[in-house]
């Protein structure tokens, strides 16, 4: 599998596995179902892996610590993400999280992007992940933090960085605006966006993506199906965007695309994971799959050659920006 490099020569495949399904989002995931997406994933030549305290409360990170534990360690990227402590949370270890995971809810989320709070949110990934380091690691939505994360939480781990701890910092984030401030005032090496650079919608392009093609930041694109909008062939009227009911004119909008896709002999999935790689700012595509059948499919997607014709006709239809043609 092809990959990409960051300035400071960290190389990330182009194709990352996501694991807040590991974590049990929105239903369980078997342990069995785990182990097959990993290694469907590394028999793919998959080698960059995303995690985070948040998904199943620590359950994602311990899962997939166990699984990568089994390979060389110097042959794989992972990034996990801290400013959510868990804290231990006896009263409560009866009930079901109440964040999309189907696990106990024995810990509680603690926002804390202090350098205080982003040191012991480390350790604890790393005693959960049983690895003895992470490459990458992200600031994870600290969009009502903001002064705290991009003045106190970036610059320890950027201190981290420096002192050769991790490889990579940056941010992840559903929103643009934010990740191009912290590119403004941090030197960071990458920044995770989900949803707002897709095959759907290019609001990302007018500020973040020129900035961090400017500056020499890597984009981690997230969400490449706005919440499955065009995770199919041809959306229907149940259809989730952002993770609610997608309004009528959305699904329209993605049908409309569908029509182009399909006279080019293309699938919807198939043009949607393709078309962030063709920006010069993405190093990677990071999708959640939970089994090995769902790596396989992605991996198929992501392995189908797409016509240039295809971006030129979409461009054509008014479905895509005439200014991203340099990149298209």
């Amino acid at each position: 599998m092809r990959t990409r490099a960051t300035r400071r020569g960290l190389h990330l495949t182009e194709l990352g596995l996501g694991a807040a399904q590991f974590g049990n989002l929105y239903r369980e995931t078997t342990d069995e179902q785990a182990a097959g997406a990993v290694e469907a994933a590394w028999d793919a030549g998959i080698r960059y892996f995303d995690t985070a305290p948040h998904y199943g409360l620590g359950l994602s990170e311990r899962r997939l610590g166990a699984l990568l534990r089994q390979h060389p360690r110097d042959e794989y990227v992972v990034s996990s993400k801290v400013g959510r402590l868990l804290v231990p949370s006896p009263e409560s270890a009866g009930q079901v999280d109440d964040a999309g995971f189907a696990v106990p809810a024995a810990y509680r989320r603690e926002w804390d992007f202090s350098r205080d709070g982003v040191l012991r949110s480390l350790e604890s990934t790393l005693e959960r992940t049983g690895l003895d380091h992470l490459d990458i690691v992200y600031l994870h939505d600290p969009d009502d933090h903001l002064e705290q994360a991009l003045g106190e939480g970036i610059q320890t781990l950027i201190e981290l960085r420096e002192q050769g701890v991790v490889r990579a910092v940056g941010a992840g984030m559903n929103q643009a605006e934010a990740l191009a401030a912290l590119i403004r005032v941090a030197d960071v090496d990458l920044v995770m966006l989900a949803g707002r650079y897709t095959l759907l919608e290019q609001g990302a392009a007018h500020d973040l993506l020129p900035l961090a093609v400017e500056r020499g930041v890597g984009i981690v694109i997230a969400g490449v199906y706005n919440t499955g909008l065009l995770s199919s062939a041809r959306p229907d009227a149940s259809a989730k965007y952002d993770y609610e009911d997608a309004p009528p004119g959305l699904i329209s909008r993605a049908n409309a695309i569908a029509d182009v896709c399909e006279r080019h002999g293309v699938t919807l999935p198939e043009a949607a994971l393709a078309f962030p790689l063709l920006h010069p700012a993405v190093v990677s595509v990071v999708v959640g799959m939970r089994d090995a059948a769902q790596v396989t499919s992605t991996v198929d997607r992501y392995s189908t050659p797409i016509p240039d014709a295809l971006w030129s006709d979409l461009r054509a239809a008014s479905l895509l920006p005439a200014s991203l043609s340099d990149h298209l």
